[in-house]
Parts: structure tokens; sequence; C-alpha cells
């Protein structure tokens, strides 16, 4: 059946698989596909200011993006309308993905060295580890929070499975994430502790959530809204976990608004365009030490002299877990 008719649209993807994205337009889905103009960039030779507004594009260039579009993206598209009044998917396309006031990042699952938007346009970051079983790695989760300060995006730490014994270092962890104003929401599941605090910090919110398989996110948040977790879950034996892919992503709803997309496979997220210097920027309660080292901003805080974050450390105003963190997220980056 022929398209006779087209109208422009503006909504937010909320899925997306193999090429195919999912636009909510005010409760009504819409399928699209994207505008091949989306994955290409003119590039423009440089000019003088007071010059004509014309110039000759020299080369047309593929971006240095997996996908130009993400979950969360808010998007203008162009909707086609058959002969029957009823909307055409074939002709539905993405033209245009509107500025985003954040995104969370990580590195393609190839050698490209192409940086993967994961999702984009969320109020926090939920990074969830469990209390134990599986061992809590806290340099992984500093990482998450690295991540997060590098979006300028909130983010809330939350322990999972608090009915187990928890190691006196997770504890310890604890009191020095909250003493650097980071809320963290200790939880169970079983027990039914901390679930509706846990509830009222996502509620009416976008929540991108981050943590490593195993830590419990399907228990607690089926303990929040029912079967929200096994859905959750679902999607994401979808996404080739293992591989580091991720063909299939998804934004659920909360019965009291917001919504959360899960992000598995983020253990290979980037700090994209930090340099190794500029780190400590991304752990609070460094940032206020950088640049009044004997080195200046140079300083890398870790074998140098005079060195005011190490100082800091030996005060005890930086956590010595953090340190080490740092120290450990540091190497990582400098052999990216």
């Amino acid at each position: 059946m022929s398209v006779n008719t087209e109208t422009t649209n503006q909504g937010i993807v909320y899925k997306k698989s193999l090429g195919t994205y999912f636009v909510n337009v005010n409760g009504r889905s819409v399928v699209c596909s994207i505008s091949s103009k989306l994955r290409k960039v003119l590039m423009l030779p440089p000019r003088d200011p007071k010059s004509l507004p014309y110039f000759k594009v020299y080369e047309v260039a593929e971006i240095k993006t997996v996908d130009p579009v993400a979950i969360g993206d808010e998007v203008r598209f162009v909707e086609g309308i058959n002969d029957g009044g009823s909307a055409d998917v074939r002709s539905n396309m993405i033209m245009e993905v509107l500025p985003r006031r954040n995104a969370l990042m990580r590195l393609s699952p190839d050698q490209r060295k192409l940086k993967q938007v994961v999702v984009a346009n969320v109020d926090q970051v939920i990074a969830v580890v469990a209390a134990a079983k599986p061992v809590p790695d806290l340099v992984m989760l500093d990482r998450f929070l690295a991540m997060a300060e590098a979006a300028d995006i909130p983010a809330v730490v939350v322990i999972t499975k608090a009915d187990q014994k928890m190691k006196d270092y997770v504890q310890q962890a604890i009191d020095d994430y909250r003493s650097i104003d980071y809320r963290v929401i200790v939880t169970s599941a079983v027990e039914g502790v901390g679930v509706d605090e846990f509830r009222e910090a996502i509620t009416g919110r976008m929540s991108a959530f981050v943590g490593l398989s195993g830590v419990g996110k399907t228990t607690l948040l089926n303990a929040t809204q029912p079967e929200l977790g096994l859905r959750v879950n679902e999607v994401n034996k979808r996404t080739g976990e293992g591989r580091h892919t991720t063909t299939h992503l998804e934004m659920f709803s909360l019965e009291g608004g917001g919504a959360i997309v899960d992000t598995p496979g983020m253990r290979e997220f980037a700090l994209w365009d930090v340099q190794g210097n500029e780190l400590a920027l991304l752990f609070r309660e460094m940032a206020p030490f950088v640049g009044t080292c004997k080195f200046g901003a140079g300083c890398q805080h870790v074998h140098e002299p005079g060195c005011a974050i190490k100082k800091a450390v030996e005060t005890g105003h930086i956590p010595d877990s953090r340190y080490r963190s740092y120290v450990k997220i540091l190497a990582m980056t400098d052999n990216d």
C-alpha cells in the first residue's frame, strides 16, 4: 500500500533491537528505522567568520560511534501514513537526535575503539553491589561512580543481600561513601530491608542501573514492583552478555512514575576523553586537592613527592580504599 502523507513527530526512544527503534509518543509506540544521514558527519573547511555563509563540504565521514541513537534519546521522526489512514512502519524514520543532557558510554566490543552510547538523558545512576556473594568489587564500583561523575550524573550506591554476613571492609566502604556525600541504600529483598527507601529513590526518575551479574538486581526489582526484575532480566538475556554486545536494550516504566534501564556489559565502560592526570577530578573527595601538589596539575598522585592527595590519604581526609581504587583505575586508563 503506497504512502501518501507524512507527519513529523517527537518522542523518546525506549527500546531498540538490531536497527529497529521503538519511540514513545505520549504513550503511543511507534516503530522506526533511522536515516542514513545520522550515520554521517559533514567535514567542513575552516573559513573566515567575515566571509559569506557559504562553504563547500570537502568530505563526508562516518560518525565515530557505534549507533547514533540510544535509549533515552529524544528524537524527531517522520511518520508515514498509508492510504488506509494507518501508520506504515516501513516509512517511519528517525531524522534527528535532539541534544542530550548526558550520556553513559562504553567502548565498542570490536577493535575499532568507537564509543557506544548505552543510555542518554538519565536523572541518576544506580550502582549496585552485593554485600556478599559475589565478592564485592569496590574497584568496579568506583569505576561506575567515576563514570557517573564524568557524565555529570548523580549516583546512588545500592548494597544488596544485606541479610548475608557483611565483611568489615564493606561496612567501612559504606561509611566512606556516605562521608563523601554519596547516598547509600542498604537492602535485603529477602527481609524487606531498605526496599521502601529504594523504591522512593527511583520513583519519578529516569535511572540507569550498573552492576555486575549476580548482585541481586532482579530480586530487588521484583520486591520493588512485581515481576519488574523478571522482565528486565529476560531482556538482558537477549543482549549477548558475555560477548559484550548490546543488541537489545529497553526502558521499563515504574508504577509510581519514572523508568529504569539496566546496562549489561558496562564492565567495558569508557571514561571517554579522560586523561590520566584528570582522573582525580572524578573522585569527588580528591578534586579539591587537584592542582595543589608540588607538581601542580601534572601530578598523577602515585609516586610524586609533595603530593597533596597522598597527604590527604595519610591524614584520613580521603578514604584509603578509594585511593587504592584510584591507583588501579589510573593504571587501566593509562593502558587504554
